[in-house]
């Protein structure tokens, strides 16, 4: 039995393939829907504007309005638009996230070495998660890229009253993230069945990057990555 696809003749062959790509694209509309749109009576209008959008190129080739490959075009530029929307709104997400955790990390680094490692360490990762928060919990509540927070606005003036532009501001607060975030990793942390009878000793320590579960070790290396684009993009230009 031969196929939809087989059997058709080439006229009736494109526009098959357009009517697919409209389905394909109102079905992922319906996927990043449900995953970034927790409100339903929002995401149903999203959903049926995909819909209609589709609908109606669909409609422009059976009328002749538009070439199947111009159908086609449309349809997955609009896809590649969604899912690159999709992108953005995962990767703020996750930065605000990571922020939190560089916040929690502080708190504990000056809880667990009883203030040694506070100003040190501590207080700059509360610092950088705190703005890591609000920079990307902006951008993704106003849809930008190009929120500024004050601990970064607080780098940029140190490299202007240095001479330096604020080039080296960003170059300077994304280094020091980088290495704030490589320091609470490999640090040393009790394990989790350690005792002592006197004191701890080498063999009850463990570096903090191996008590992390797969998910949260793969959210840090993920924000370290976006950390080093950008410094890569300073760098560049």
């Amino acid at each position: 039995m031969k196929s939809i696809k087989e059997s058709c003749t080439p006229g009736s062959c494109d526009y098959w393939m357009v009517s697919a790509a409209a389905g394909k694209l109102a079905s992922q509309a319906c996927t990043l829907g449900a995953r970034h749109i927790k409100d339903g009576r929002l995401r149903l209008p999203f959903n049926r504007e995909i819909a209609y959008y589709a609908k109606h190129i669909v409609d422009d080739v059976s009328r002749g309005i538009k070439t199947p490959e111009q159908g086609l075009q449309a349809l997955q530029s609009e896809q590649h638009r969604l899912l690159t929307q999709s992108w953005e709104v995962a990767k703020k997400g996750a930065g605000v996230i990571a922020g939190a955790m560089q916040v929690i990390t502080g708190a504990g680094i000056c809880y667990t070495s009883v203030g040694t490692l506070c100003l040190v360490a501590g207080v700059p990762m509360m610092a950088h998660g705190t703005n890591n928060m609000y920079e990307n919990g902006r951008n993704l509540l106003t849809a930008r890229t190009d929120t500024q927070g004050p601990v970064r606005k607080g780098y940029q003036a140190l490299a202007k009253a240095a001479g330096y532009a604020e080039r080296e501001g960003n170059l300077a607060y994304s280094s020091v993230d980088l290495g704030l975030s490589a320091y609470a990793l490999s640090r040393s942390v009790l394990k989790p069945d350690a005792w002592r009878l006197f004191r701890y000793i080498k063999t009850d320590y463990t570096r903090f990057f191996k008590r992390m579960g797969v998910g949260a070790l793969g959210l840090e290396i993920h924000t370290d990555f976006q950390t080093g684009k950008q410094i890569y993009q300073e760098v560049s230009k």
